[in-house]
């Protein structure tokens, strides 16, 4: 039996941007899609502002997925029959808010994310990999979520655009005051965070901060 996380107990401040590094098959992902609540552990508790997610059920699981945390995906997820706008509101549907404020909402975050009016109208299939990339994180961020989960946020991307989403994930965890966990093997990106862990084989095994 292969026990994909294994004993790992750590705790995060709000506000920092924090990665997890390890190899394939390390049990990064995993544990991201723990933290989300997608995945339940057999054991232990995962606590977040108090509560331990593991417990919830219905519309409590819900709730915590659509406004408590935000995710980023490497392979972007976004929806391909819809424009980048429309992908950045989707995730407002499922909270009640009228078209005009999630119109306002995806603008304002397509903005801040360095994409122009003419391209928040276009589909993902005419994007680049960094422009959807961009996309797939203003969606995350358009609940004002508490946490941002992002799985290789980096990995489908050149070096250079790369750079420019690290930073950029970099820059919106201070200005939306969002604590950003992202898991990755690329140790340059993992030396620039304010916080890294060392995930081996489940277990964390060098725990690091500044």
């Amino acid at each position: 039996m292969v026990t994909a996380v294994n004993g790992v107990s750590f705790s995060i401040p709000d506000g920092q941007f924090v990665s997890i590094i390890g190899q394939s098959g390390s049990g990064k992902t995993s544990l991201l899609s723990m933290l989300g609540a997608l995945d339940q552990p057999t054991s232990g508790l995962i606590e977040i502002d108090g509560q331990d997610i593991t417990k919830l059920r219905g519309q409590e699981l819900n709730h915590y997925r659509a406004q408590t945390v935000g995710f980023v995906f490497q392979s972007y997820n976004l929806v391909p029959n819809l424009t980048a706008i429309e992908n950045v509101m989707l995730p407002m549907e499922f909270i009640n808010k009228s078209k005009p404020e999630r119109i306002e909402r995806a603008k304002q975050l397509l903005s801040e994310v360095g994409l122009s009016e003419d391209q928040m109208h276009r589909k993902p299939g005419k994007l680049s990999g960094g422009q959807q990339q961009r996309v797939a994180i203003a969606r995350a961020l358009a609940n004002k979520p508490k946490y941002i989960l992002a799985d290789e946020p980096t990995g489908n991307l050149d070096s250079e655009t790369g750079k420019l989403i690290f930073d950029l994930l970099h820059h919106l965890a201070k200005m939306e005051n969002t604590t950003i966990i992202t898991v990755t093997h690329d140790l340059s990106i993992a030396g620039k965070t304010d916080r890294s862990f060392r995930l081996k084989d489940g277990k964390i095994t060098k725990p690091k901060g500044k």
